[in-house]
């Protein structure tokens, strides 16, 4: 396969950079840090970070939380769609130490318990992180519509007043949110001095222009009274300096390393001195010779990092898709297998190695296989299009027309294309026995796109 489209088309769990159909022009808000958001997917990272929140998850009551990553160098971070709080790679970039991303997460955890959630349409109740992202930075017209000219329309310039107006919070709710973090911290037994740190790094920009400040400060205004206000409460708490595990500074690490080598793989000579030997810099070495074609680059980066760690199930997806990706399929399937037997419970890895399976060819055995990990991915991953892609592509080479155009509206449905989504819907009822458990998931769809249909007539947009 080649290697770039690989990359654009699909990275699941490290670093899967999903564009769901949503491939649209950068908004003015973003112009001077490269191209639009993109929501990426990467199981590492997002294990790494539930398994920091659970005790704040805990404390909070707010079991259901999910982080969604989003690739752009914009310093951000905010809630939508419920209770996902959408962060920005640019800001992980931006920490120092466990206990700063610690404290954002913390904050935006206490915008959802206080009820600060961003209103977006009501067709998002089944949509993809990616529609959501597109509604709340402004393009929701285009999602809906699918009509090209509604996406240049907003890009002309109208993006980042939209996204501005529905992610500005007032500085009441900014407060409220802190003493939530500061509480949720406290109770899990973790310090708020890394919200503070944090705070003092964005606290230069409040002189700025509006236009100079990052995204995270437009929308999140971060005053001297603030850093001061949740100072005072670290002073006297019992927490006040933070004490993050070794085992959390190195995933710190790690997921740093990760961003850097994926991203921006050109910087990663420049960040990591030639003498570092550190895991994390060798992690990076290896996926930025990855992302710049070097195939014996990097397995000789990864290699020793399997050695050293064999049960580790993100080195093995990863030599599994370095190996897919440059064409060695047969080779990289038992790393995408191992990494599944190390962590089955983890859908992105099972939607990588049924990627594999399918990129193998027409084998029914591996087609049914690839069929039964998607199927078992999708009892956990429902805002992601990808696993009803590929079960589109499997069962259309299984000949099962009808399934296959069931997962292809399915698929339209969360990227708002109700037209598509109908016309593929109705098309796999055509083929099912009236009754059927799969007929009536198609009019399950169909009832679904036409509510959807009343709503848009009636004007009902959120």
């Amino acid at each position: 396969m080649n290697v770039k489209k690989s990359v654009k088309w699909f990275l699941a769990g490290f670093m899967a950079l999903i564009f769901a159909g949503l491939s649209v022009p950068g908004p003015e808000a973003h112009a001077q840090s490269g191209p639009a958001p993109v929501i990426i997917r990467d199981t590492e990272i997002e294990d790494i970070l539930k398994e920091w929140t659970r005790p704040l998850r805990a404390s909070s009551g707010l079991n259901d939380v999910k982080i969604v990553l989003v690739q752009s160098s914009d310093v951000n971070a905010f809630v939508a769609g419920g209770a996902n709080i959408f962060l920005y790679t640019g800001l992980i970039s931006k920490t120092e130490s466990p206990g700063e991303l610690l404290g954002v997460i913390a904050h935006e955890m206490g915008h959802i318990a206080g009820g600060h959630l961003i209103s977006t349409r009501s067709a998002m109740q089944r949509a993809s992180y990616e529609s959501i992202l597109g509604a709340v930075l402004g393009i929701g017209a285009a999602i809906a519509t699918g009509k090209g000219g509604a996406a240049s329309a907003i890009i002309a310039g109208s993006s980042s007043m939209a996204a501005n107006r529905f992610l500005a919070y007032s500085r009441v709710n900014e407060s409220s949110a802190d003493q939530a973090a500061f509480t949720y911290l406290s109770q899990s037994g973790n310090s708020a001095s890394g919200l503070v740190s944090f705070f003092k790094k964005l606290e230069s920009e409040e002189l700025l222009p509006a236009t100079q400040q990052s995204a995270y400060m437009r929308t999140h205004p971060v005053t001297r009274d603030r850093i001061q206000a949740v100072g005072a409460l670290v002073a006297r708490s019992s927490l006040k300096e933070e004490h993050s595990t070794p085992a959390q500074i190195e995933q710190h690490a790690r997921i740093k390393a990760k961003l850097i080598g994926f991203i921006t793989p050109q910087q990663v000579a420049w960040t990591y001195d030639e003498r570092d030997s550190s895991v994390a810099a060798r992690y990076a070495r290896s996926i930025a010779a990855y992302r710049m074609n070097d195939l014996a680059g990097a397995l000789k980066y990864l290699d020793p990092l399997i050695t050293a760690e064999p049960k580790n199930p993100y080195f093995q997806e990863f030599k599994g898709q370095i190996l897919v990706d440059f064409s060695r399929i047969e080779d990289g399937i038992p790393y995408y297998r191992r990494a599944v037997e190390l962590l089955p419970d983890a859908p992105l890895l099972r939607v990588a190695l049924a990627h594999a399976l399918i990129e193998s060819g027409d084998n029914p055995a591996r087609l049914k296989e690839a069929i039964t990990h998607l199927q078992r991915a999708l009892k956990t991953e429902n805002r992601t299009t990808r696993p009803h892609r590929l079960l589109a592509t499997a069962y259309g080479r299984l000949g099962q027309e009808s399934m296959a155009k069931l997962h292809l509206a399915e698929e339209g449905v969360m990227q708002g294309r109700v037209e598509y989504a109908k016309s593929q819907a109705e098309g796999a009822l055509a083929g099912f026995q009236e009754g059927a458990p799969e007929a009536i998931r198609a009019h399950d769809l169909l009832a679904y796109i036409e509510t959807l249909g009343r709503r848009s007539d009636s004007g009902q947009g959120e």
